[in-house]
C-alpha cells in the first residue's frame, strides 16, 4: 500500500478547503501517522485475543429510572418559536 495520499481530493471529500501552508503541514502529518500505521503492521500479534478495551467493562451505561424532566414551559423557555405549546419549526418537506 502507497503512503501517498491526495491530500487535495480528501480536503475535498471533507468538503474543507486548505491554504497552501495547510496543505504543507497536514500532508507531512498525514505521512507520519501513515508511517506509524506501517510500523504497527510489523508487530507480532499472533496469539492475541481481538478487543475492544484493554480492560474488561461491564454494564458501563447507567441503570434507566424515571426522573423528573423538564416542564413544558422551561423545554419552550429558549426556543425561537412555539405555538399550542410545541415547538415551531420550519418547514423542510415540501
Amino acid at each position: 500500500m502507497s503512503s501517498e495520499i491526495d491530500l487535495r481530493y480528501v480536503a475535498q471529500l471533507a468538503r474543507i478547503s486548505l491554504s497552501e501552508e495547510e496543505e504543507s503541514v497536514l500532508g507531512s502529518q498525514l505521512k507520519d501517522i501513515l508511517g506509524y500505521i506501517e510500523k504497527l503492521k510489523e508487530v507480532d500479534v499472533a496469539g492475541v485475543e481481538p478487543t475492544a478495551h484493554a480492560f474488561p467493562q461491564t454494564n458501563i451505561t447507567r441503570r434507566d429510572e424515571e426522573q423528573p424532566s423538564l416542564s413544558n414551559a422551561e423545554a419552550l423557555k429558549n426556543a425561537p418559536a412555539d405555538a399550542n405549546g410545541l415547538f415551531l419549526v420550519p418547514k423542510i418537506v415540501e
